[in-house]
């Protein structure tokens, strides 16, 4: 569901700020005015580009994980929950997490189950992580939920990064080779100007437009900047409304490569992620609830809703896949078939770690097609300006030597 950034007023006029999600607006507006709290503005949460991480504000996910293999091991060997929380506070790498470790520990000395302690801080401990400890606690398999909780995390993140960069590679290549050819245009075609300037005659054509470009870059960069900087605040404001997020997480599936790269990316999460809570006891409406969150593509987090309605109505979840036209027709047969043995866990684990193989080769597959492309692109652009630059040189040489003749 969507996440709304509102600020507002109490009945006493104190002023408070924070974040709701609901699945509209007008809902959000009147819990907060059940709760007595006027509200001055709301707006959706912008969520850029970035895929889901875990962890929170000071808390990466290599903490994260380190914590939750080590609370896992200490479980197993049979220490008390409160003497492992407490060890692992003091132990923590980074002193906000400590502390929030101390503050969980606590919660727990006051009677408070592992998984609602852990829901006093949301931002560090998201659904998934505290679903999966409530199905331990329940279950009293916590330790191997946590160890397989552990795995999950990183496993995630190893994801997250090959994901991010093939889409930052290009983005770079393509930063470097835009930077070069405005230089060239800024510091070194000038001096080429004043030359052509003091020989006079009519300039070729191809001269003619490379002096154009020096010429509108030196005198309207800041223009430039302007329409660029424009252009991306607009894209980011369209991205944190419902349609416009769906429709560029739509287009982004639809890049040629990069996109094979998301949509692999994004199946791997969706199964990996399903999987583990599934195998965890987390129920499947809940399992799908949480996996549709965190699928970091909106037409994705929708086809994995539509087939949570689907369970709940009695029905398949691979026969919503398979009509959202998104999933792979491998994905949606091995999940049709995890469906009917009884195996779905087992089915979808298997199912990831293909697709984060798959990943792996098509990141690979994008840098080896980027490379050769921009090395030819960026030789035809400084190719072109040397030889536009050199044709009036040719010209005055030509008419240098008739002179002599």
């Amino acid at each position: 569901m969507p996440v709304f950034v509102w600020k507002g007023r109490t009945l006493a006029g104190e002023a408070q700020t924070g974040e709701i999600e609901v699945a509209r607006q007008d809902e959000a507006v009147e819990l907060l005015r059940k709760k007595k709290i006027l509200v001055t503005s709301m707006r959706p949460k912008s969520s850029g580009f970035s895929l889901p991480r875990f962890g929170g504000p000071g808390v990466g996910t290599k903490e994260l994980a380190i914590f939750t293999r080590q609370f896992a091991t200490m479980i197993s060997a049979g220490l008390p929950l409160v003497q492992c929380l407490d060890i692992l506070a003091k132990q923590a790498s980074k002193p906000s997490f400590g502390r929030v470790i101390g503050e969980v520990t606590r919660e727990v000395e006051a009677g408070s189950t592992l998984s609602d302690a852990l829901g006093k801080f949301k931002n560090v401990f998201d659904d998934l992580f505290r679903n999966m400890v409530a199905a331990g606690e329940a279950g009293g398999v916590l330790d191997e939920i946590l160890m397989r909780l552990a795995t999950y995390i990183e496993k995630a993140d190893a994801l997250k990064r090959k994901v991010q960069s093939a889409m930052v590679y290009p983005i770079v290549v393509l930063t470097v080779a835009l930077g070069a050819t405005s230089f060239m245009l800024i510091f070194i075609i000038p001096t080429f100007a004043k030359m052509f300037l003091e020989f006079g005659g009519e300039l070729p054509l191809p001269t003619k437009i490379v002096l154009g470009m020096s010429h509108v870059l030196q005198s309207y960069w800041w223009l430039m900047l302007l329409s660029i900087g424009g252009a991306l605040f607009g894209l980011n404001r369209f991205y944190a409304t419902d349609s416009g997020h769906r429709t560029i997480d739509a287009l982004m599936l639809k890049i040629p490569v990069l996109g094979d790269v998301l949509l692999k990316g994004a199946v791997a999460r969706f199964t990996r992620t399903l999987g583990t809570l599934i195998a965890s006891g987390v129920p499947i409406l809940g399992g799908l609830e949480i996996t549709a969150r965190t699928a970091g593509n909106k037409v994705i987090a929708e086809a994995i809703m539509t087939a949570r309605t689907s369970i709940r109505e009695g029905e398949t979840v691979s026969a919503p896949l398979k009509h959202s036209g998104v999933f792979p027709p491998m994905v949606v047969q091995m999940i049709s078939v995890g469906e009917q043995t009884g195996a779905l866990d087992e089915m979808l684990t298997k199912i990831a770690v293909f697709y984060e193989s798959e990943v792996d080769t098509a990141v690979d597959t994008l840098t080896s097609i980027i490379e050769p492309v921009m090395i030819v692109v960026m030789g035809g652009i400084v190719g072109g300006m040397v030889i536009a630059m050199y044709l009036p040189m040719f010209k005055l040489i030509n008419v240098v030597a008739g002179g002599n003749g």
